[in-house]
Formats: structure tokens, sequence, C-alpha cells
């Protein structure tokens, strides 16, 4: 049997070499695009969104399907569904989220996830001017702009060293532009955790082979809104490079009924320099942390911080700023409701002002 000694090296180890390799390739490619299925990267679930995304060693519902599928092994009940619905930007974008995981036997366990991004009830006015010159407004037409993507999970527990756990998904992606685009795509996460003497790690390689999204462009609409000087897009392709997240976690017990749970994450992005407070060519790096306390388990008041980011105000002066975020749990008889509050700071004509989003997610496991 591996000691805890030995295994956490490995593990730090096996993050940093899965991330070095295609970040040397991302660095010769500037074609490679940034932010290719960024959908994916938000988050889920009102626990996790309200203590800052740090998830991967302590998630143990159906969201594991999408933070580190390994946790699937530690369901409390023979049976696990979450759904989630935020709003961001004022309700102008929609993020929806539906998971169901169940185990297979003592050490294996299955979970689907499905999730959309979009925005519904686009106005398309190109015909709003008839051919004699007036405005028709019941010739507008509306289209939505939306990502989807399903991810099947796998765990399996590694009976030769105690307290690891494996975990894949294989995830389908599709992208909806209207009637003007559309791409599919394939990809596939791989996560494990590892559990000693109350220490929780974890370690999540999204995209772990790159995913690759092939979009098909309808050109016929381009071309009736493009001008002459306006290119028209055409059928492409775009990769996805591997993203990487360690995590350690640690269950407090506190005096009386109270307990505490505090976690930290390292994002680990390979597609080159990105405004991170670790950032190099080759691996830039966004450290996230959280925390819950928790009632007779019941009750759970948690906070988080995450997306560190170096900005200049309009005054000239250059500052990092973070994204706070805030949230409340209740768990009874199975049932699971959590909220999460997140804030994002904007400069706005001189002035700060604060961008909310509220996530509400509904949890129940039974036998």
């Amino acid at each position: 049997m591996l000691h805890f000694s030995k295994v956490v090296p490995v593990l730090v180890g096996l993050g940093l070499s899965l991330g070095t390799a295609p970040a040397a390739w991302a660095q010769s490619n500037d074609a490679t695009p940034k932010y290719s299925n960024e959908f994916l990267n938000i988050g889920v679930g009102g626990r996790a969104l309200g203590m800052g995304n740090t998830q991967v060693s302590i998630v143990q519902d159906a969201t594991a399907g999408y933070w580190n599928p390994a946790g699937l092994l530690d369901l409390k009940t023979k049976y696990d569904g979450v759904l989630m619905h935020s709003e961001l930007f004022s309700g102008i974008v929609k993020n929806d989220y539906a998971a169901f995981a169940m185990p297979l036997d003592e050490n294996s366990a299955i979970g689907a996830s499905l999730i959309r991004l979009g925005v519904d009830d686009i106005a398309d006015t190109r015909d709003l001017v008839n051919e004699y010159g007036y405005i028709q407004y019941d010739r507008i037409r509306y289209f939505s702009v939306a990502d989807y993507a399903l991810l099947l999970s796998y765990a399996r527990r590694i009976g030769a060293i105690e307290g690891l756990k494996l975990g894949v998904n294989a995830k389908i992606i599709y992208r909806n532009v209207g009637k003007f685009a559309n791409a599919y795509g394939f990809g596939v996460d791989a996560g494990l955790q590892y559990e000693r003497r109350g220490w929780r790690l974890g370690l999540m390689a999204r995209d772990i082979t790159t995913t690759f999204n092939v979009w098909s462009i309808n050109a016929d609409e381009f071309k009736r809104s493009a001008s002459t000087a306006e290119a028209i897009p055409t059928n492409s392709s775009e990769v996805t490079l591997p993203r990487l997240v360690l995590g350690v976690g640690r269950s407090i017990k506190l005096p009386g009924q109270f307990t505490a749970l505090v976690a930290t994450d390292l994002e680990m992005t390979t597609d080159g320099q990105r405004n991170t407070p670790i950032s190099t060519g080759l691996i830039s790096i966004d450290p996230h942390a959280g925390l819950e306390i928790g009632y007779n388990n019941i009750v759970f008041l948690r906070g988080g911080v995450s997306n560190f980011q170096k900005i200049q105000t309009f005054s000239g002066k250059e500052e990092w700023k973070a994204q706070p975020s805030l949230g409340v749990g209740v768990a009874t008889s199975g049932l699971r409701l959590d909220l999460a509050l997140s804030r994002l700071a904007v400069e706005k004509l001189g002035q700060r002002s604060q961008t909310n989003s509220i996530i509400v997610s509904l949890g129940y496991g039974f036998k």
C-alpha cells in the first residue's frame, strides 16, 4: 500500500507533466483560441459556486460528473440528482444544468450531466423594412445562441491503493448560432481523488486529449446581412487545450455541532499566457479558495474567492481584483437546496459598479 507522503508528489508531478506537454505546442501555435468552449468553465451547483469553484478534491454528489468524476464514488445515497438555474448579466444569459448519478457496485459508479448556456429571443431585424420602405414589426424574427454539453461519467476505486479513485468523462458538445452556424465537438476528461487521514486531494484534467469543435457555416444567411467589406465566415474547426485543476481540502470538527470544510484549487491553463497571478508562456495558474461552515449537517454557510485578474483603472493604476462569492445551503431528508451569490467588480465611467449573479440549485438523494 502506498503511503500518503508518496502519493502527493505523484499527483503534483502528474498534473504538471500533463500541463507542460500541450502548452509547448500552444506556444508555437498562436492560432489556437484561448477561450474555446469557455461555457464549460463557468461552473455548476450552488454549493460549488458559493465556495469559489473549489470542488475538485471535495465533491461528493451528482455534480462530480462535472467537477471530478472520481467523486461519484462518494455518493451518500443510491441515486442522486441535481438541477441548477442561474442568470448572468441581469438575466440576459441563462445557465441551466441537470445531473444524475448512481453506484454500480461498491467499487464503481456512473453519472450523466447536461449543460446549456444560452441567450434567447435575439431579434433579427434584417427584414424589418418591407419592399415599400416602411417598417413592419411583424417581419422581425427571433433566434437563440446556445451551447450544450452532455457528459457521460464513469468512476472506479483502485484496489491496490487505499483511498484512491479514478474517473473519466466522455463529453459531446453542440453549439448553435440560430440559422447562421452550428458546431459539434467531442472530448475526454479524467480525474482522480485520494483521501488519507482527513485530507482530500484531487486532480482534474479537462480536455485531456484536446477537444475539437467543427463549425458548419450557413453562408447564405451571412450574405444577406454582411456588407461587401466584411468577410463571410467559412467552415472551420477550433481546438480546446487541456485545463488542469489540482485541489486539496480538509474537514475540521468545531465545538458543538459545527464543522468547517476548507478547500483550495489551483486552476492551470495550457493555452499560453493569461492574466492570472502566475502566468508564463507555458502555463498560467489561477488560485481558488473556499470555506463551508456547517451546523449539524443541516445548515451551511459558504464563501469563496476566485478569478484573480490585474486590471487598470481609469486613473491608470494597476490593481488585482478577485471574484468573491457567498452561499447558503439547507439539507434535510435527502433534499438539498443551495443558493449562491457571485459578484463581479466592473469599472464603469471611472466609478466602480457591481454585477451580481444569483445561482439556485436543488439536489435530491434517494435510496
